[in-house]
């Protein structure tokens, strides 16, 4: 691995399917394999179902093979995209309901002030 560092997210093309993983040739030029059991989180019966020759991706680097060729996820990438948008769904969420539960408890009180003002009198 000479510039890419294990951990990064790299983009590549698929070159080769094999029963057992993908054979990627990196935009850097490197080789690269992701094995059927890092393709998705879901099963993977066939990997022809999720990836073809040519199809551009894009794989977390996790390491090296015997031979040298960089070792990829696309899993985790797919994985950390989800979890970024339920991070920013949740926001959405947290914000909306912040929101409706001020407005809420603004017309509880308002409520609540002309009730005991009605007592009052």
């Amino acid at each position: 691995m000479e510039g890419i560092v294990q951990g990064s997210v790299v983009k590549a093309k698929v070159v080769d399917i094999k029963k057992f993983g993908a054979f990627v040739k990196l935009d850097s030029g490197e080789d690269g394999f992701v094995h059927i059991s890092k393709v998705s989180k879901n099963y993977v019966k066939e990997i022809s179902d999720f990836l073809k020759v040519g199809q551009e991706i894009e794989g977390k680097v996790i390491g090296t093979t015997k031979d040298g060729k960089l070792e990829m996820s696309l899993k985790d990438v797919e994985e950390e995209e989800q979890s970024g948008q339920n991070s920013e769904n949740f926001e959405k969420k947290l914000t909306q309901f912040l929101k409706d539960s001020d407005r809420k408890m603004s017309e509880f009180r308002k409520h609540m002030d002309k009730k005991r003002g009605n007592k009052k009198r």
